[in-house]
């Protein structure tokens, strides 16, 4: 049985946002702090152990984010309470389409310029733990360049959603991003393959005009499913150093795992030195958002088909929300990896 390192940040818990909208309709934010303890457990179940990730260099971050970004990240919940009537996280009001507009100063015009929708409340101590999300996508990709064969980074927030320059989909630091960026310092060229529900847009859009990162995703159609607005198969990128697999809304293991094998084809004929897995759970036929119908053994299969490939692989935790199944998919994806051969 493989060794598989894993890194999780205890006070990333602190990071418990609240605010979410559907539809209109404000409900509680699916992003909980409890999602961690149902992780956790399937790490436990897996037989496997945590390592609290060191404070890393954050080069890699800075590469992948603007400096102007990371700055409204840092002061943004402490100016938002200055402001009259402030609610206890700062939610934009407003998202302008940016082109040709001027950047404002006050917080409520920064907060919407950076804050892509209501699904990424910003509270008192996200920045803190999106940076130790960061560390532990870090910690796992630093595992692999001194030879793990692979390592998981349990992170919280996730990143996916998240551009270089905008917070979406209780995203706010691209942990997938990061991690590819620094195992671009051993290897000339990196894929990441994302096999959450939701479509990467930020990770496609950070490396979109990139012909040294291959992006993969497959991902529930948006043409009706966030984010809407990313994630079609005509995408391919200026290199086409990107491919979209978008799925029919409800399909199940077969369409899956086929659109899989697909993506794993392209990511041979890129023939990269390192993989990011950026691993969404919340395909699973229970899971809240019920894009995709995948069964809990389907995550094992495609955690084997992935370790086939036979790249070193940072496992980059994405989406996956509260339902009782959540612990027994990460067990079964974890066990999935270590029993291949």
């Amino acid at each position: 049985m493989d060794h598989l390192p894993c890194f999780y940040a205890p006070d990333t818990a602190a990071h418990d946002p609240q605010f979410w909208m559907l539809r209109g309709v404000p409900m509680a934010n699916k992003e909980t702090a409890e999602r961690a303890d149902r992780l956790l457990a399937g790490i436990a179940a897996a037989g496997l152990t945590v390592t609290d990730p060191p404070v890393a260099d954050r080069a890699p971050m800075h590469a992948i984010h603007t400096a102007r970004y990371l700055t409204f990240l840092e002061i943004a919940w402490d100016e938002w309470q200055t402001a009259p009537g402030a609610g206890a996280e700062v939610v934009a009001n407003l998202h302008p389409q940016k082109a040709h507009q001027t950047y404002p100063s006050g917080i409520t015009g920064r907060a919407g310029w950076h804050m892509a929708d209501t699904g990424c409340p910003l509270g008192r101590h996200t920045y803190a733990a999106a940076l130790r999300g960061v560390d532990t996508a870090l910690a796992a990709a630093a595992a692999v360049t001194g030879g793990a064969r692979a390592a998981y980074a349990l992170c919280r927030p996730p990143g996916h959603h998240a551009d270089a320059d905008t917070a979406a989909g209780h995203c706010f630091l691209n942990n997938s991003a990061i991690a590819a960026q620094a195992l671009r310092a051993h290897h000339d060229r990196v894929a990441v393959l994302d096999i959450d529900v939701h479509h990467g847009n930020g990770t496609q859009e950070i490396f979109y005009d990139r012909a040294d990162v291959l992006t993969v995703s497959v991902h529930a159609d948006p043409d009706a499913f966030y984010p809407f607005y990313l994630g079609h198969a005509h995408e391919v990128g200026p290199a086409g150093t990107n491919l979209n697999l978008p799925l029919p809304l409800g399909s199940g293991d077969d369409l899956w795992l086929a659109a899989l094998d697909g993506a794993l084809e392209r990511i041979a004929d890129f023939a990269p030195g390192a993989l990011v897995l950026a691993l969404g759970l919340d395909a699973h036929e229970r899971d809240p958002f019920r894009g995709l119908q995948v069964t809990t053994p389907g995550f094992a299969r495609a955690a084997a088909r992935i370790k086939a490939a036979g790249l070193p692989t940072v496992i980059v935790q994405e989406g996956g929300y509260l339902s009782e199944d959540l612990t027994h998919n990460l067990a079964a994806t974890l066990r999935g990896w270590i029993e291949a051969p």
